[in-house]
């Protein structure tokens, strides 16, 4: 499936100068996929098609997450971030193996934050969580952490372990739709009172038939900007791996406008909060 954006109606919302994507992935040939990752690498997910795709929402800062399907090897995370420049910053997957100086490097070349991924096909366990949190925050990285949301209650203290900021994904990643009063959507607002980050981003994956307004999920997205505008982040989980068929991203961003109804707070999480996190 090939991303051609040419005379193809983009977002209602129109979207302010430094406009940031927080979590997206590259695919790009040459890149070997890791042994135990369980989503291979997607052939239209490159470079070129990510900048049709910024032009038609009017996105000028990004985000590169590294994705599981490369594991531990963050180079066609590093390159594409190279390429972008000053407007894109990296979220990257590393080990004990990791030396201060390629801690060092890494952050020089515009990693921010370790990725945690607690779903199947991801590279780290829990155990290695607190050591590793620590040793990155001292080169001022965040956490960032995806695990099912529903395991939130039962994870809360592996979760207290971990040193310095925490971003978590996709408005808690619930494999099914929960109401705001169910426990795991409980422990993610009592973390972000805590003074945890939360991504705004693929409700489909909890809410797979909600488009375009994916009111259950909305629901706890009102709560959480509530509890902490100022640590809200919005983000597109282009080019939406293992989703077929794959959502429309303009779809995805107009989410903001059924969702938050103050311009000055999308303006927010658009543009400030991500600037703040990142370091743009």
């Amino acid at each position: 499936m090939a991303y051609i954006y040419e005379n193809d109606p983009g977002p209602a919302l129109a979207v302010p100068p430094g406009a940031c994507d927080t979590h997206m992935h590259f695919f790009e040939p040459g890149h070997a996929m890791a042994p135990d990752a369980l989503i291979p690498p997607l052939q239209d997910a490159r470079l070129d098609d990510y900048r049709k795709l910024q032009a038609r929402l009017g996105l000028e800062r990004v985000v590169v997450v590294q994705p599981s399907t490369y594991g531990m090897d963050n180079a066609c995370t590093m390159e594409a971030v190279a390429a972008i420049g000053e407007n894109a910053r990296a979220v990257v997957v590393v080990d004990s193996s990791n030396s201060d100086d390629e801690l060092a490097e890494l952050t020089k070349r515009g990693a921010r934050g370790i990725r945690f991924h607690m779903i199947a096909g991801g590279a780290l366990p829990w155990e290695v969580v607190p050591e590793l949190s620590a040793r990155v925050r001292e080169h001022g990285w965040h956490s960032q952490l995806q695990l099912d949301g529903r395991q939130l209650p039962d994870r809360l203290g592996d979760i207290a372990a971990i040193a310095g900021q925490l971003v978590i994904d996709h408005v808690g990643r619930f494999f099914e739709p929960v109401d705001t009063g169910h426990a795991g959507f409980r422990a993610l607002l009592e973390l972000v009172g805590k003074g945890a980050w939360v991504k705004l981003s693929a409700p489909y994956l909890t809410e797979a038939e909600g488009a375009p307004e994916f009111e259950r999920v909305g629901a706890l997205v009102k709560e959480l900007i509530n509890e902490a505008p100022e640590r809200m982040l919005w983000a597109s989980n282009w080019p939406h791996p293992s989703i077929e068929p794959r959502p429309d991203d303009a779809v995805m961003l107009d989410t903001l406008l059924h969702w938050v109804e103050d311009e000055a707070v999308r303006n927010r999480i658009l543009v400030d909060n991500p600037a703040e996190l990142y370091g743009f």
